[in-house]
């Protein structure tokens, strides 16, 4: 659906790898930054692990996602209903 929040990337990084992260959020290819921007994040990891990205450019904490795709959910109900696929 057109309305469906933009979910964030899982990706596993590893030793030896070399990622180029959008920090400013104007990146047409989110979590990425293309190479001539000046302000992207070098990420080198010196161990294999998950990071969870941004792809919605709304996280305060870019290039990581802090859950800004999501609007607030009051009571349990709501907040439960986002991982349900039907109504």
């Amino acid at each position: 659906m057109a309305d469906d929040p933009i979910l964030p990337e899982v990706r596993q990084v590893s030793p030896g790898e070399t990622h180029l992260l959008c920090r400013c959020g104007r990146s047409s290819a989110l979590p990425d930054c293309s190479s001539n921007c000046t302000d992207g994040l070098l990420l080198q990891p010196v161990r294999q692990q998950f990071v969870l990205l941004c792809r919605c450019g709304l996280s305060a904490r870019m290039p990581y996602c802090d859950g800004s795709h999501n609007p607030p959910a009051v009571g349990l109900k709501a907040r439960w209903q986002r991982f349900s696929k039907g109504d």
